[in-house]
């Protein structure tokens, strides 16, 4: 048990230690990192929104030529 308590201790100021590390983004970057997800999430939305038009105008094609 005093080792699970030793080893946790250790893991939490080896923690603190890569805390104190890191290079935090200012706020032009988180900015600037913001619209990029924005733009990517619109682009991919609208990827996958002409992709399924272009699947329900086959599935509809296909569906009447069997009179279905």
């Amino acid at each position: 048990m005093a080792n699970i308590i030793e080893s946790s201790g250790e893991f939490a100021r080896e923690s603190w230690t890569e805390l104190q590390r890191v290079t935090w983004p200012d706020s032009g970057q988180l900015r600037n990192a913001t619209w990029v997800v924005i733009l990517f999430v619109i682009a991919i939305s609208l990827v996958i929104f002409a992709m399924d038009g272009v699947v329900r105008f086959v599935v509809n094609f296909v569906m009447g030529i069997f009179g279905a």
